[in-house]
C-alpha cells in the first residue's frame, strides 16, 4: 500500500482515484497532480515505482494543503467566525445550515434527529 501524504491509499485502484483518498484532493487535483508527475492516471496504485510515489509525496508536500494541516485551517476558520459572533459562526455554533437553506421542513443533516416537542393534542375549545 503505497503511503503518500501521510496515507495509506488503497493499493488496487487506479492511482487517480487513489489520490482522492487524501483528505483535501479531489478530481480536479488528483489530475493536476499526475499530470505534472508525468505519471499515467490508469496505473494502479500499487504498480508505482518507490521514485513515483517519492516523487508525488514531494509534490504534495510543497503544493497542497492536504489532511491534518488543512481540517486544523478549516476547524480555525469556523472558531474565528464564533468568536466574531458573525452570522455564520452563530448558525455553526447553533447547528443549523450557514448557507442560507430552509430549516422548516428539512436541514435534518444539521440539525439531527427529530426532537418530538408535546404539543396541544386533544384540547377541544
Amino acid at each position: 500500500m503505497p503511503r503518500i501524504a501521510g496515507v495509506d491509499v488503497p493499493d488496487r485502484k487506479k492511482i487517480y482515484y487513489a489520490l482522492q483518498y487524501i483528505h483535501g484532493i479531489g478530481p480536479k487535483f488528483a489530475a493536476d497532480l499526475l499530470a505534472e508527475a508525468q505519471i499515467n492516471p490508469d496505473t494502479k496504485a500499487n504498480e508505482l515505482t518507490d521514485q513515483q510515489v517519492a516523487q508525488l509525496n514531494g509534490i504534495v508536500d510543497s503544493n497542497f494543503l492536504v489532511e491534518g494541516a488543512l481540517r486544523r485551517q478549516v476547524q480555525q476558520n469556523i472558531q474565528r467566525l464564533r468568536d466574531i459572533r458573525s452570522y455564520r459562526g452563530e448558525r455553526h455554533r447553533n447547528g443549523l445550515p450557514t448557507r442560507g437553506q430552509r430549516t422548516r421542513c428539512n436541514a435534518r443533516t444539521r440539525k439531527g434527529r427529530k426532537k418530538t416537542v408535546a404539543g396541544k393534542k386533544g384540547v377541544k375549545g
